[in-house]
């Protein structure tokens, strides 16, 4: 199978200019932001990087070719859109229960949860809208199935119905711990649940064994034994 191509543009995030464009595959798109060259395309990124701030970078045509919609609407560069910026994908998500986090909470409001430091707070902002998770809770397994449907959010922006999520009665007591410290806040994703289970009727196989990591967010594209089975239990 040939590599998809797409057409890709860099944007000054301090006046929104659009001031390089590209072709590639894979992760070229990404690549320039590691350049060490005196081109202007690079002492541009660097000028913005030293401003604190990072190129917007977006696919604006993806698989070249003569058909609309393989080319990105003008109006929604502001935003990360699915099919070009990113492809959805199927996660393992590490539930991690503490008095920063409970499953009970997560099921009766629908929300997951991470953070109180940079690389977890980095875990759950990788999480886009639309991608699914497999939710794993350390000692019985694997408890529900859901999607995002809001991208990770400090806790105390973070609204459920219309209400602050730390005014709620969670049983997470301390979800609100650190959360004026953008890089220790506690981080929530909103989520629509496919399904889930409580901890007693947690979905589990010793042999073959499931795949889980103590990370909090994790690819399962290359796990299709761990997947094929929750899929059968979960959805």
């Amino acid at each position: 199978m040939s590599p998809a191509y797409y057409v890709y543009v860099y944007i000054d995030p301090r006046n929104f200019e659009e001031f390089y464009y590209g072709k590639g595959c894979g992760s070229r798109k990404d690549a320039h932001l590691c350049e060490e060259s005196d081109s202007a395309k690079s002492r541009r990124i660097q000028e913005i990087k030293s401003a604190g701030l990072t190129p917007i970078i977006r696919v604006i045509v993806r698989d070249p070719g003569h058909f609309a919609d393989k080319f990105r609407p003008h109006s929604t560069l502001h935003r990360e859109m699915s099919g070009f910026d990113f492809q959805n994908g199927i996660y393992y998500y590490n539930v991690g229960e503490c008095e920063f986090r409970n499953w009970d909470d997560y099921v009766k409001y629908g929300f997951i949860s991470a953070g109180q430091g940079k690389r977890w707070r980095e875990a759950m902002r990788g999480f886009n809208e639309g991608d699914v998770f497999f939710a794993y809770l350390k000692g019985y397994g694997f408890v529900g199935v859901g999607r995002i449907k809001q991208k990770a959010a400090m806790a105390r922006g973070v609204l459920i119905d219309g209400q602050p999520i730390l005014s709620l009665p969670l049983s997470c007591s301390r979800i609100g711990a650190n959360n004026t410290d953008e890089e220790r806040s506690e981080y929530v994703c909103l989520v629509d649940w496919v399904k889930t289970v409580p901890r007693s009727e947690a979905k589990w196989r010793s042999t073959p064994r499931l795949y889980t990591t103590t990370h909090v967010r994790a690819s399962l594209d290359g796990q299709p034994e761990t997947v094929r089975f929750l899929e059968g239990e979960l959805e």
